[in-house]
C-alpha cells in the first residue's frame, strides 16, 4: 500500500467513531490535550456492547468482565469496590455510563448517527466521514467501533434440518429450554454459553477442535490476573503447580488435552463449564465432521441429535466503512503499528488487540498516546515526521517471548506486559506527556 504525506490539516476536528469503552476513552484524551472532536455513535446511548439495546451486540444476559475489577477500569477512574470480583454486564454498563457522565462527554456525541464511508485525500490529508445525514471534513479518524459485531461461522458440510445460529444473536438462557443445543467453540464466551446451555437445555453439548488451559478465577481468595506483575515464567510455574490441584485432568470430562503452552492461546477463567461436565449436564465433544439431517457427526465418529447449533466462534475485526486498501489486514484483523495506528496518516483504531487483562487501561493509555501525536501535528512537525518514520518502518515485539498459536484468530494477541513497556518506550522516544494520575481532574463533573 502507498501511503500519502499529507500537510496536516489543524483546523479541523478529529472523529471518533463509536461511543463504546475505546470512544469514550479517546474523547476524554482528545478534550485533555484540549484537541476539537467530533464524536458519531449509531446508537441511541454510550455502552458499546454491553447495551443489550444496541443492535448487533453480541452481549448475552449472564455474561461477566474476563477481568477483574480492579484490573479492568478506566485510567484515574476505578470501579466501585461495591462490584463483584467480575463485574456483570449491568454493571459495566452502568459504570461505562457513569464514566462518560463524570467527564461530561455526552454533550459532544452525536447520537443516531451511522457511518456509511470514511475517504481521505491523499493530497491533502483531509478526510471525509459520511454519515446517513451528512459529511463531516475531519483531520483524523480514530475508529473505535469494536470487534465483535462481524461473526466468523465455519462451513460444515451436509445438511441440517435443526436451527444453526452464531452466538452474536444469543441473548438470553431461555432460549434453550425445551432444546437439544450445541454450542460449536471454547473461548471464553462459548464457555458461558455452555453454561448457560447446560442450566436450561433439555441436553447440552459443546464442540471443540483444540483443549485449552483453565484458570481458577480465584487463588487464594484473589482475582486470578493479580499475578500480572510476575514475569511469565513466574506464572506459568505458578499455574504449573496450582491447576493440578484446583483444575485437574480435564480429559477425564471429554476436553481435548491443550497442544500449547499457557497463555500461547486465551486461557478459559471459566471453572463453572468444569462443573457442569464433571455432574453431566453438559458432554463435551471433539469437532464436528458433518451435518446429517437432526444429526450432528462428529470426527471421533460419534454423532447426535440436536435442535439448535450455536456457533460461538469468533468474529472478524471488520472496520465496515473504511476502504479495505487503507489498511493492511491478515484473516481478517487489521495491522497496525501498536494494533492502533495505521501506516496510512492520521487514521489510528482502538481496542483491535486481543488481550486477558486491563483493557479499559490499555484503551487509555493507546488513546492518550493518539492524543499527544495527534497534538504534535499542531505544534510540532519535526516530531511528526520522527513518528511517521518510525510507524512505517518498525514493527516491535509484542508477544513477550510467547510463541502465541499460528492461526488468524491470533494475528492481534499481546503479552500485556510486553505492550505496557512498548507503548511507555514509545512515548519516551517521541517526548510525549506521561499518563499520570490526575491528568483528568480537570474535566471531572463537579
Amino acid at each position: 500500500m502507498t501511503t500519502p504525506t499529507p500537510i496536516p490539516t489543524t483546523d479541523l476536528p478529529v472523529v471518533i467513531i463509536g461511543a463504546g469503552p475505546a470512544g469514550l476513552a479517546a474523547a476524554r484524551a482528545l478534550l485533555a490535550r484540549e484537541i476539537p472532536y467530533v464524536q458519531l455513535e449509531r446508537h441511541t446511548d454510550v455502552g458499546g456492547i454491553w447495551d443489550l439495546d444496541n443492535p448487533g451486540t453480541p452481549m448475552y444476559k449472564s455474561a461477566h468482565f474476563i477481568s477483574s475489577r480492579d484490573k479492568s477500569g478506566f485510567f484515574d477512574h476505578p470501579m466501585p469496590q461495591t462490584f463483584g470480583d467480575y463485574p456483570n454486564r449491568a454493571e459495566i454498563l452502568d459504570y461505562t455510563r457513569s464514566f462518560a457522565d463524570a467527564y461530561r462527554l455526552r454533550d459532544r456525541i452525536r447520537f443516531n448517527t451511522c457511518v456509511t464511508t470514511v475517504t481521505q485525500n491523499d493530497a491533502t490529508g483531509e478526510w471525509t466521514v459520511t454519515t446517513d445525514s451528512d459529511r463531516i471534513q475531519a483531520a483524523a479518524i480514530i475508529c473505535c467501533t469494536g470487534v465483535t459485531w462481524d461473526p466468523k461461522v465455519p462451513e460444515v458440510s451436509g445438511a441440517f434440518i435443526g436451527e444453526t445460529r452464531h452466538s452474536v444473536t444469543y441473548t438470553d438462557p431461555r432460549e434453550f429450554e425445551g432444546r437439544r443445543v450445541l454450542i460449536v467453540g471454547l473461548g471464553n464466551s462459548g464457555a458461558d454459553i455452555a453454561c448457560d446451555a447446560a442450566a436450561h437445555a433439555d441436553k447440552a453439548f459443546i464442540s471443540t477442535r483444540r483443549g485449552y488451559h483453565f484458570i481458577p478465577k480465584h487463588i487464594m481468595g484473589k482475582p486470578s490476573d493479580t499475578s500480572e506483575h510476575l514475569p511469565i515464567w513466574v506464572e506459568r510455574l505458578l499455574y504449573r503447580t496450582v491447576s493440578p490441584i484446583m483444575i485437574g485432568d480435564v480429559r477425564r470430562w471429554g476436553l481435548p488435552r491443550p497442544d500449547h503452552k499457557l497463555f500461547e492461546s486465551h486461557p478459559l477463567i471459566n471453572t463453572q463449564l468444569l462443573h457442569y461436565l464433571q455432574h453431566g449436564d453438559i458432554t463435551a465433544k471433539p469437532g464436528i465432521s458433518r451435518f446429517d439431517g437432526k444429526d450432528v457427526l462428529f470426527t471421533d465418529g460419534s454423532r447426535e441429535e440436536v435442535d439448535l447449533v450455536l456457533f460461538a466462534t469468533g468474529y472478524n475485526m471488520s472496520i465496515p466503512y473504511l476502504p479495505p486498501d487503507y489498511m493492511e489486514w491478515a484473516g481478517g484483523r487489521p495491522k497496525m503499528f501498536l494494533n492502533a495506528f495505521a501506516r496510512r496518516p492520521g487514521l489510528f483504531g482502538i481496542s483491535y488487540i486481543e488481550v486477558n487483562s486491563s483493557a479499559y487501561t490499555l484503551f487509555d493509555r493507546i488513546a492518550h498516546l493518539i492524543a499527544e501525536h495527534l497534538a504534535d501535528t499542531r505544534s510540532n512537525p519535526d516530531r511528526i515526521r520522527s513518528f511517521r518514520h518510525i510507524v512505517e518502518s518498525e514493527s516491535p515485539d509484542l508477544s513477550g517471548g510467547i510463541r502465541f498459536v499460528g492461526s488468524d484468530r491470533h494475528a492481534t494477541y499481546v503479552e500485556v506486559r510486553a505492550y505496557k513497556r512498548e507503548l511507555r518506550r514509545l512515548a519516551r522516544r517521541m517526548g510525549w506527556q506521561d499518563l499520570t494520575p490526575g491528568r483528568f481532574n480537570a474535566f471531572l463533573h463537579p
